[in-house]
């Protein structure tokens, strides 16, 4: 790999690689009159349209919200895209929360809370994530979990796919119609079904050696109920996630916010119900930064 450390794009001299992705390079990025850092993300120059970029890439900075990466400037530079966008200091929940391994339910409900109020806020401005995953959780300076990846998925498709609406994303946590090349935003919420579906019990729904297995049990093959595995998750929560990850869109809740509020109120009834009743934590990520250590370098 040819590093870019040392070189500038816009207002940006790239500091530090960070980490890569199916689209893109990610570097630390300071800026040269501010001196203030920031993650620039270089697309792969092979893999998209320039005026697709431009146009995108503007719908993408638009979108201002306390749950969301904030895009601070984008541009073509010596044929080189590039996104400049705000520093997550602390990882990913992907980091976080390694594959395999089990995250308390109040943990969940934060996470979800926090992440479906920015899907909602997309698919209220007409915008379709296309690849909701643990990796484009990101882990603010607060301690607040940041959306990213906003249409990086559709501006980095090859162009030979811009024609038929192709399945930008990542497999493992796509909807049915997503892969059908039909996403919307319940496609959004299907991936975010199948997220909380593998944070419950340690392993999504579906997995095999190839994404076109994998994709193939995604349309045609019903998920093992999550009490299946793990017989302690109360049916209330397991009828929520199962209801979120149907196969049929209109089976799915009428938006990805009435998810997050369902999965809340039958955490709360399953804890009601529970002998060992606890008070819900506002938020698992609500420590001072100065208690967790930066995880950078780290993948977007």
């Amino acid at each position: 790999m040819n590093s870019r450390v040392g070189q500038q794009l816009g207002n940006y001299q790239l500091i530090q690689f960070l980490g890569k992705g199916s689209f893109a390079e990610v570097y630390l990025g300071g800026h040269i009159h501010l001196g203030t850092l920031a993650a620039v993300k270089v697309l792969y120059t092979g893999l998209m349209d320039s005026e697709a970029f431009r146009i995108e890439a503007r719908i993408v900075a638009s979108l201002i919200h306390p749950n969301i990466v904030r895009v601070l400037e984008f541009g073509i530079e010596d044929e080189t895209p590039f996104l400049v966008m705000d520093l997550a200091p602390y990882g990913s929940l992907r980091q976080r929360h390694t594959s395999g391994e089990r995250v308390p339910l109040p943990a969940v409900i934060s996470y979800v809370r926090q992440v479906a109020d920015a899907l909602q806020y997309a698919h209220d401005e007409s915008l379709v994530h296309r690849d909701v995953k643990p990796g484009n959780m990101l882990v603010g300076r607060r301690q607040e979990v940041l959306l990213s990846d906003f249409g990086i998925a559709t501006l980095a498709r090859p162009s030979a796919a811009q024609h038929s609406h192709k399945t930008s994303g990542t497999t493992l946590y796509m909807a049915p119609e997503q892969l059908r090349g039909r996403p919307c935003a319940a496609s959004d919420q299907y991936s975010l079904g199948i997220v909380v579906y593998e944070w419950l019990c340690g392993t999504p729904p579906f997995s095999g050696p190839s994404s076109l297995e994998v994709a193939l049990k995604h349309i045609s093959e019903p998920p093992q109920p999550l009490r299946a595995i793990v017989p302690l998750i109360s049916p209330a929560v397991e009828q929520v996630v199962m209801k979120a990850i149907a196969k049929d869109a209109g089976q799915r809740f009428e938006s990805v916010q009435a998810f997050a509020v369902a999965l809340e109120q039958a955490s709360l009834l399953a804890s009601s119900c529970s002998s060992n009743e606890q008070t819900l934590p506002e938020s698992p990520l609500s420590g001072s930064p100065d208690d967790t250590q930066p995880m950078l370098p780290y993948e977007y």
